[in-house]
């Protein structure tokens, strides 16, 4: 994956040219990472914190731990053979034993700036604890993070006594007087009770909760309609987070928290208190949704059936779309059909797992039916609108996505898709989510990709882990043949295109090296036609089809092919209008499709290594082609290269005709690279192809020679 940084840093996604396999590099749980440094900061004593993600985000924390009293030491882990990513590392905090104080400071007279960076869960969690705490402080953070909403969070903790103001000046200013930098004057808060709504952010009731165990008489909250209440396995992991450090949480009824007071882990001993942090679920979802559209198996481990994570639920969510989902307590592993195109479509509401929008929309790009999302309209207000430019990074590629007041739809069309530049608006969530087209796709970059920073530093190079390398056994599925499929709909440049991947890829001539399927048809139909039968007529145009002698060679150019039909060459009348109108109720055959896929397979046998092109080759001819390609372009550009024999219009309605029929569709074959040519040379579509070609055969492990 290379990487340019001109305009922020771009990262270009090389395809899979098969599944992706193996377990997954996941790195411990932001969600997890960030409560526990919080809980240790206000904690008496060590604590060792092992798995800690090791992100922007945490990093924030750390440092706002640290300038706030705690001491931190981390181990970043080693690397090893076998696993080229580093293991999760550790931390070992030192708290400071209750709320922030600072009292005795030498700066005391100024306020401790504490920065957020962009972080929601550190300016979120850390305001109640400054309100709770002793002395002057500013929260402060990028401006990404100020643009946020924090006003329901400002308003439940003045209602406790609270003294939160604009920071004074010298720091940035907001329209909005409750968003950050904010100054806090900390004091002894009321119990409550604390009322907060759940419609906005989670983090709001979190942060309440993580500070109640250091407010003098503990704290009360109670959530304004709690049945609209969005994200709420977040706060299940924020009480089971306190729990674990020793807080006691109470819930006298729906919506009402109780916390106690009496600080955290109050019967510490000398000894350091252990901490475990599981993988990131979030993280995880990316691969799993890797395994759903490209056939392949990946496996989370420290991230299992009990887990308190409540992003775990979208691989079932996938499981209902038609993947294998298994579970163990310390592991999940998804996998996905052979053909995405099984993936079943539905209506998904997302509002307890929405960092996982962006991920599902990538892969209801690539199913068999739509996909509508909901209940997540709270989600663009997130680090970006993550409804409108989800929908526009998809309408980029091609998709046919629209966005509602609470979610978006997505009518799937990987026939379609297209090659180009992806942007992150700066949303790791986009970012990583973006970067699955990449998979199925040729030519997709990431600008800003430096964004998945904020929760997964390492992701590009993860993605990469999950392609089969040569000592990894593979998953069952029949050997590849050293062919090369290339299937693609009307004047995708199919033909031109084969035959020289066939000399410049595999260094065959094109009379021994290629096959164009497309003219075994036509050559059928031009004997239909001749015969003067109705090519409706399924019996007797079976029968001509299985009658006839057929016999193509190809010498480099269409205009030197030579179509043998009964030792006649047909080549120049195969292509008439005629034949072009009547081929694809001729292809529809099933007879005629059954005898024309036994030709044809009988020729690559015979012609190994070689390049066969057509519309069902990769799906139905040759599944076990080492590279499948989808050749495709727009229908406007497809329209020009018949030299205007076509308009878009007529090219659509073929590819609507093609992909409609009962018997071999038109249809993206599973593991087929897409590869939109729209905007390329025909130089540059072969090398692409040629490229491709040497991965696939590298990640299948064949050991025989290639092409000379």
């Amino acid at each position: 994956m290379s990487r340019d940084g001109e305009v922020g840093e771009v990262v270009e996604i090389q395809p899979f040219t098969g599944p992706a396999c193996g377990t997954a590099w996941i790195p411990g749980s932001k969600s997890l990472t960030n409560r526990a440094l919080l809980c240790a900061l206000l904690s008496p004593g060590e604590t060792l914190l092992t798995g800690v993600l090791d992100s922007a985000d945490t990093l924030a924390m750390a440092r706002a731990a640290r300038a706030l009293g705690a001491e931190i030491e981390t181990d970043g882990g080693v690397r090893t053979a076998t696993q080229p990513l580093p293991p999760a590392p550790t931390a070992r905090v030192r708290g400071i034993g209750g709320a922030p104080s600072r009292a005795g400071s030498k700066t005391a007279a100024e306020p401790l700036v504490v920065d957020a960076d962009q972080a929601g869960t550190v300016a979120r969690f850390l305001l109640p604890v400054l309100a709770a705490g002793r002395g002057s402080f500013v929260l402060d953070a990028h401006p990404q993070m100020r643009a946020r909403p924090m006003g329901d969070l400002v308003a439940a903790l003045r209602r406790l006594g609270a003294q939160i103001t604009a920071a004074p000046a010298g720091f940035a200013r907001r329209h909005d007087p409750d968003a950050l930098p904010l100054l806090v004057e900390g004091c002894d808060l009321a119990r409550g009770p604390a009322e907060i709504g759940g419609d906005v952010s989670s983090q709001f009731l979190s942060g309440l909760l993580l500070a109640g165990p250091v407010m003098p008489e503990g704290l009360e909250v109670r959530l304004r309609n709690p049945e609209s209440a969005v994200s709420r396995p977040y706060v299940e992991l924020t009480v089971g987070v306190m729990e674990a450090f020793g807080a006691t949480v109470g819930r006298p009824s729906p919506g009402v928290f109780e916390v106690a007071p009496g600080g955290y882990r109050p019967d510490s001993r000398d000894e350091p208190f252990e901490f475990t942090i599981e993988a990131d679920a979030a993280a995880a979802g990316y691969f799993w949704a890797a395994a759903a559209i490209t056939g392949g198996s990946v496996a989370s481990e420290r991230l299992g059936s009990a887990s308190a994570q409540g992003d775990v639920e979208f691989a079932r969510v996938l499981g209902e779309m038609g993947c294998e989902v298994s579970e163990t307590a310390d592991a999940i592993t998804v996998a996905g059909p052979r053909n995405p195109a099984e993936l079943r479509g539905g209506t998904f509401d997302l509002r307890d797992i929405s960092d996982n929008v962006p991920t599902l929309a990538a892969v209801a790009a690539f199913a068999g039916s739509p996909t509508t999302i909901t209940g997540v309209g709270f989600i663009r207000a997130k680090e970006s609108d993550r409804i409108g430019l989800t929908v526009a990074e998809l309408r980029k590629r091609g998709v046919d996505a629209t966005e509602h007041p609470d979610g978006l739809t997505v009518r799937p069309q990987p026939a379609l898709l297209r090659r180009g530049r992806a942007d992150s608006h700066g949303d790791h969530r986009l970012a990583m989510a973006m970067s699955l087209f990449g998979l199925r796709v040729a030519g997709i970059e990431i600008g800003g990709a430096e964004a998945v920073g904020k929760t997964f530093p390492k992701f590009f190079d993860a993605l990469g882990f999950l392609r089969e390398p040569l000592n990894k056994p593979r998953t069952g599925r029949p050997e590849p043949d050293n062919l090369i499929a290339v299937d693609g709909p009307a004047a995708s440049g199919k033909s031109s295109v084969a035959r020289l991947v066939a000399e410049r890829a595999l260094g065959r001539s094109p009379a021994d090296g290629y096959l164009d399927t497309g003219a075994m048809y036509r050559a059928v139909t031009w004997a239909v036609l001749r015969a003067e039968v109705d090519p409706a007529d399924a019996e007797r145009v079976a029968g001509i089809a299985e009658k006839v002698s057929l016999e193509i060679t190809d010498h480099g150019d269409a205009a030197l092919q030579e179509v043998l039909l009964d030792g006649s060459d047909v080549a120049e009348a195969i292509r008439s209008p005629e034949v072009d109108e009547a081929v694809s109720v001729v292809a529809a055959n099933a007879r005629v499709r059954e005898t024309m896929v036994a030709r044809q397979r009988a020729w690559a046998a015979e012609h190994v290594p070689a390049v066969v092109d057509g519309r069902d080759i990769g799906s139905v001819v040759l599944p076990d082609a080492v590279l499948k390609i989808f050749l495709t372009a727009s229908p406007e550009v497809r329209a020009r290269r018949r030299a205007g024999q076509r308009t878009a219009g007529s090219v659509t309605e073929r590819d609507e005709r093609d992909s409609t029929r009962t018997e071999s569709p038109l249809t993206v074959a599973g593991n087929a690279v897409i590869v939109d040519t729209s905007e390329m040379k025909i130089e540059e579509v072969v090398g692409e192809i040629a490229q491709l070609y040497e991965q696939a055969r590298e990640q299948a492990g064949m050991t025989e020679p290639g092409p000379a």
